[in-house]
């Protein structure tokens, strides 16, 4: 008998909702299970064996829920941990399920974008340091620049619920001035965190007019749609029910707390106990 299952959807916090919103105005039908790490987030300051580790021990209690296919809706994730999940780890559990990340969709379309051909990154310290951007934009499109800024303040400000309070500003800027000293012709911008689009607004502020921010939800989403298209052999076994489950590694009240305010509706969530 075939096991049919949700769609599993991974982050570290609460930031991978601004993913799991814009895959689910694109795929509304399916079911999904989200999972965020929030008693061991940030994930951004950690060390590679801490995050693989981490991101390995979620994606094994989704598929123990019935997941055939995972999203890490996590950059920090999808740049450490991802290709070394994929090609050690998935074979011995199951050659059958899948994990994507949310790194490749958006390094194959971001040169469309630019007209400068200088392209800004903004991630944690630990996707920065991994060069995953600059490594896949140049294999993509190896007429452009990439320039790389760390934000280890702005997860902080983000899962503290700080993003658009006046304090956020030094920080928001702090990190933009240094990622402009790099170039000044950077003309497309890519938030490579999933919580970084809850400082939008701060980000406009302090940029000049004219520059793309590209949104990497939507970005995910339409992937995953042709994904599901070009291999059935996966899409046949996820569930059509629309139903949705929520859960947490950490309290589960201050994960729904925050979590409907970015998901913008009530979430009842489950605790998975590390």
């Amino acid at each position: 008998m075939k096991k049919y299952g949700p769609i599993g959807i991974f982050d570290s916090g609460v930031g991978g909702l601004t993913i799991m919103k814009e895959v689910l105005k694109a795929l509304p039908e399916y079911d999904y299970m989200y999972l965020g790490d929030n008693a061991r987030a940030p994930y951004g300051t950690r060390s590679f064996d801490s995050i693989l580790k981490y991101t390995l021990e979620c994606c094994n209690y989704l598929f123990e829920k019935g997941c055939r296919l995972i999203i890490l809706a996590c950059n920090t994730a999808s740049a450490k941990a991802l290709r070394t999940i994929q090609q050690n780890h998935l074979p011995k559990i199951d050659p059958n399920r899948r994990i994507l990340g949310i790194l490749r969709p958006t390094t194959e379309t971001v040169g469309l974008y630019t007209q400068s051909r200088h392209i800004g990154i903004l991630g944690t310290p630990a996707t920065i340091s991994s060069d995953s951007y600059i490594i896949e934009i140049n294999r993509f499109f190896p007429d452009t620049e990439v320039f790389q800024q760390a934000c280890p303040m702005w997860v902080p400000l983000v899962e503290n619920m700080e993003y658009d309070n006046p304090g956020a500003d030094y920080f928001v800027e702090k990190y933009l001035a240094q990622l402009f000293l790099q170039s000044d012709q950077i003309d497309t911008l890519v938030l490579a965190c999933t919580h970084y689009p809850f400082l939008y607004n701060k980000i406009r502020q302090f940029i000049p007019s004219g520059i793309t921010i590209l949104n990497q939800g939507t970005i995910v989403a339409s992937a995953l749609k042709n994904y599901l298209i070009r291999h059935p052999e996966i899409e046949q076994y996820c569930n059509k029910n629309h139903q949705r489950s929520f859960y947490t590694t950490d309290a589960s009240l201050d994960f729904e707390r925050k979590a409907s305010i970015f998901f913008e509706a009530a979430i009842k969530a489950d605790v998975f106990k590390i």
